[in-house]
C-alpha cells in the first residue's frame, strides 16, 4: 500500500472547469475563434500553451500570447471560479490520520494553486505543493512529478499519483509509479482505462477504498 500519494489539481482535488473554460474561451475571442464551452472541459490540468496548439493548431508563438490572454481573465475572475469536490477535506484529513503523506503536482502555477488550498483551509493538509513555477519551462506532469518525489524522497515502490486525465496516468508511468484515476474529473469515457491507468474511482468513496483499503 503507497505511503507517499500525489495528487493533481484540476479535475482531482478542485472542479476548476468553469473557469478555465471561460478564460480560454476569452483567449480564443481574441484571436477571432470560438468554441462551445463543453468542448473546452479538456484545458483542465494540462500545460495551456500544449492545449492550445493540440487543439486549434496555434503556433507557438501565438499560443504563448494566447496564455497570457488567458491570465488577464483568469487571475482577477476565473481563479474564484471554482472550488474542491465535497467530501475532500474529510479525506484528506482521513488519509493523513492514517499516515499517508500527501502531495500536489499540478502544471498549474504554483502559487495559484496555494491560494486555492488556503481559502479552503486545505493548504495545511499536504506536506508538498509542486506546480510550475514558469508557464513552459519543465512543467509537464512527469516533471512536475518528479521533482515532488525527489524532494519527498518517495521511492517508485511506495508511491502512486492520483488524476484525472490521459496526462495525469502518462506522468505517473514516466515516474515509474502506477496512476489512480478518478472518474468524476475531465477525462473522456474509457480515456483513463486506455491510458493505462491502474484503477479508476468513480467518486471519493471509492478513491478512499482504493487508497485506504487495498
Amino acid at each position: 500500500m503507497a505511503r507517499y500519494l500525489f495528487f493533481d489539481f484540476d479535475g482531482t482535488l478542485y472542479d476548476t472547469v468553469e473557469g478555465i473554460s471561460k478564460c480560454v474561451l476569452y483567449a480564443l475571442r481574441k484571436r477571432g475563434l470560438d468554441a462551445p464551452l463543453e468542448e473546452l472541459r479538456c484545458f483542465a490540468g494540462p500545460p495551456l500553451d500544449e492545449m492550445f496548439r493540440e487543439k486549434f493548431g496555434l503556433t507557438r508563438e501565438d499560443s504563448e500570447q494566447a496564455v497570457r490572454d488567458f491570465r488577464e481573465r483568469y487571475v482577477p475572475i476565473g481563479l474564484y471560479e471554482s472550488r474542491p469536490f465535497p467530501g475532500l477535506k474529510e479525506l484528506l484529513q482521513e488519509l493523513r490520520a492514517a499516515g499517508k503523506k500527501l502531495a500536489v503536482t499540478t502544471s498549474k502555477p504554483q502559487v495559484l494553486a496555494e491560494e486555492l488550498l488556503r481559502r479552503e483551509g486545505l493548504y495545511e493538509l499536504f506536506d508538498m505543493i509542486c506546480g510550475a513555477a514558469e508557464e513552459g519551462s519543465g512543467n509537464a506532469k512527469w516533471q512536475v512529478l518528479r521533482r515532488a518525489m525527489e524532494a519527498l524522497g518517495a521511492g517508485e515502490e511506495d508511491s502512486v499519483l492520483v488524476g484525472d486525465t490521459k496526462y495525469d496516468v502518462a506522468g505517473a508511468l514516466r515516474c515509474g509509479i502506477p496512476c489512480i484515476g478518478v472518474g468524476y474529473g475531465y477525462a473522456a469515457p474509457g480515456e483513463l482505462e486506455r491510458s493505462g491507468a491502474a484503477a479508476v474511482a468513480e467518486d471519493l468513496a471509492a478513491l478512499r477504498t482504493l487508497l485506504l483499503e487495498n
